[in-house]
Parts: structure tokens; C-alpha cells; sequence
């Protein structure tokens, strides 16, 4: 399991570096707290369709969200009803629902998708 985490924490890390790095001239900043921010990732489902960076930073993160839920699923004794499943579109509905009304910029992105997920998938603690 040790393994697994190092893993997990390894591809969290690099998502989180790499994304500020993508595109520093026009990307928004992650919040204050250095964390991924709603507007950050809401910038990269817009420009992914036509900029190969943004879909491959796109896709990186959202693998590294993926496995961040499938490690708190583990981790957590849940069972879930369905598989979890991620994609921009899932990802694009569940930022702008959750995120209404908040200061997108400072709005942390992956707790509200890992969220999004866990629900979507029926996750429930044994």
C-alpha cells in the first residue's frame, strides 16, 4: 500500500507543478493557499479543445484526481455503487454547480470534483 500512495503523491505533485507551468503568461493563478484553483482548471476545459498543452495538463490532472478518489475509496472502506468515472464534462457541471457564487480564483478545484465523483458513484463508508 505504501507503494501505491508514494505513486499517488509522485503524480499529485507533478500535476500541481505542472499546471501553473502550462501557460504562465495568460494562466490564471492558483489561490493564495497554492492550491489548484476552480478558475485554473475552468481556463484549461476551455482552451483544451484547441491547444495541445492545455489537454495534456487537462489530462494529467484529472488522472491525478482520479487516482486521489480511488485512493480515499481504499483508504476509507467505502463501497461504491457504480465505478468512478472522470471527464471534462462531468468536471466542467460539478465546478460550475459547486462553485456558484464563490471567488472562483481561491476556490479550490480537486476537493469539489473528488466529491463530485464519490457521489456520482454512490460512495458510501462501511
Amino acid at each position: 500500500m505504501s507503494r501505491r500512495l508514494a505513486k499517488l503523491a509522485i503524480s499529485l505533485v507533478t500535476c500541481v507543478a505542472a499546471i501553473p507551468a502550462a501557460s504562465p503568461s495568460t494562466a490564471t493563478p492558483s489561490t493564495s493557499r497554492g492550491l489548484i484553483s476552480v478558475a485554473q482548471v475552468m481556463q484549461m476545459l476551455e482552451k483544451a479543445p484547441t491547444d495541445r498543452t492545455a489537454q495534456q495538463v487537462l489530462a494529467a490532472y484529472l488522472a491525478g484526481v482520479g487516482e486521489a478518489a480511488g485512493a480515499v475509496v481504499s483508504m476509507g472502506n467505502a463501497t461504491c455503487r457504480t465505478s468512478l468515472r472522470v471527464n471534462a464534462g462531468s468536471v466542467r457541471q460539478a465546478l460550475k454547480a459547486a462553485a456558484a457564487g464563490q471567488d472562483t480564483a481561491e476556490t479550490p478545484a480537486t476537493p469539489l470534483i473528488v466529491k463530485d465523483m464519490l457521489d456520482r458513484a454512490g460512495c458510501k463508508r462501511q
